[in-house]
């Protein structure tokens, strides 16, 4: 018989698990363990010269257990499964998406180097950049939303350190403004300024579109990011991150991660691997119920503009980028609301089913004001440029029937009009 390609939703449930490794339990269980038992010291030995890369890996070997810092059942199947979607080499899972990002901006940025970023980003992403990486002495260029690459290419060979370009960071779509950016294009930029051994890499925060939406190693990028805390986990119960890429990059990857000991522990893996299971269950109804609530955003009388995939314009340039490299929409609709800070907490103190809180991507609804919350830390000039203002909220839509979304969002936005009526005659 023809030997058939599962697809990853059909692997989430077994791939990487052996029942008869575990008293045949059906479900990985828990190994709540700090260290393994070697069966002779010799094999002790071998599993230490893999950890510590003393030697390389010999055909069909298998890194043995050691120490649950190093390596541990549920931490390795779960980054086995992740790897189906994204079609990776290999994974590493860490106890934050800020793990993750932080441990690749350190394992690949030294002092002298040159880093482009995308703008806007997750405001923990902006503050260590601007706040932690320049004082390492690493070298940093924002990219505007719209700026063009022949723009891009400019600032870099302007900046007198094109030879020390050591890495191009994105996220598309970006944090909370749904902006993408072109991976392909600055693949092409990474690769013009890469000589020799001196690669520039790219490295691509995916979160907004998680595993399902947009695959970024396919696109042309190096490295991709998650804060597995929001589709990946999905039910906010827990704090996860991830990074993928190729065999090479990821040896480097989990080698700091194992002396930083920033890894995720036994009980959260676990966790992960449960919620692996349904992710694209989730990730189909949460787009589906997205698209419903932008559609009803866009023409509603106290919303100024929707900032939305699934109502990007045919023929315009995000729009090409959006059906070059996206599947789906996804599942976070930012608009700015008529008025200002005052309007929009008016709005978000009168939800009833949508839950006034950050994160993203889990099963309920939430909804928060960037300005004032994740991007607080972010410096008001780069603010406006980036639409980051007052009337701007941002909701990341869960599972929910959508007609209750619908309605929630109706009566808080009505909500607005009546207190903006009640203001004017007082006054």
């Amino acid at each position: 018989m023809k030997k058939h390609d599962f697809n990853p939703e059909s692997l989430m449930m077994t791939y990487g698990y052996k029942p008869e490794l575990s008293e045949g339990a059906i479900k990985c269980p828990i190994f709540q363990t700090s260290t393994f038992v070697f069966k002779t010291a010799e094999e002790g030995k071998a599993f230490f010269e893999l950890a510590y890369g003393l030697r390389e890996k010999s055909p069909k070997e298998e890194p043995g257990l050691i120490y649950s810092r190093i390596n541990n059942p549920n931490l390795e199947i779960l980054e086995n499964r992740l790897c189906l979607w994204d079609k990776a080499d290999d994974c590493a899972v860490f106890e934050s998406g800020m793990s993750a990002i932080s441990t690749v901006l350190l394992e690949f940025l030294k002092p002298g180097d040159l880093l482009v970023y995308s703008n806007p980003l997750y405001g923990g992403t902006d503050h260590f950049i601007h706040h932690f990486l320049n004082k390492i002495g690493v070298h940093t260029i924002g990219i505007m939303p719209g700026q063009g690459i022949d723009g891009v290419i400019k600032m870099i060979k302007d900046s007198g350190k094109a030879d020390r370009l050591a890495m191009i960071y994105l996220e598309t779509p970006a944090n909370p403004t749904n902006n993408i950016v072109d991976i392909d294009k600055f693949s092409q930029v990474a690769k013009q300024f890469s000589k020799g051994d001196k690669q520039a890499l790219v490295a691509v925060d995916n979160t907004y579109m998680g595993p399902l939406w947009q695959h970024p190693l396919q696109c042309g990028a190096d490295l991709v990011l998650y804060s597995a805390t929001k589709y990946i986990g999905g039910h906010s119960d827990l704090i996860a991150g991830a990074v993928l890429g190729n065999v090479e990059l990821m040896v480097r990857v989990k080698t700091l991660r194992t002396f930083l000991g920033n890894m995720v522990s036994p009980h959260t893996a676990w966790l992960l691997l449960r919620s692996l299971e349904t992710l694209k269950v989730r990730m189909d109804q949460q787009t589906q119920n997205a698209q419903i609530v932008a559609d009803y955003l866009k023409n509603h009388s106290k919303v100024k503009n929707v900032y939305y995939l699934g109502l990007l314009e045919e023929g315009t340039e995000m729009y090409q980028v959006y059906q070059k490299q996206c599947f789906a929409p996804g599942a976070m609709v930012s608009f700015d609301i008529i008025g200002g800070e005052k309007e929009a907490f008016t709005f978000l103190n009168h939800l009833k089913l949508m839950k006034l809180a950050v994160s993203l991507g889990g099963t309920e609804s939430l909804a928060e004001h960037p300005k004032t919350m994740t991007h607080a830390g972010v410096d008001e000039e780069q603010r406006q440029q980036m639409k980051i203002t007052d009337q701007l909220v941002r909701l990341s839509i869960g599972i929910e029937h959508s007609k209750d979304l619908i309605w929630d969002l109706k009566q808080a936005l009505g909500k607005v009009e009546s207190y903006s009526t009640k203001e004017l005659k007082v006054i």
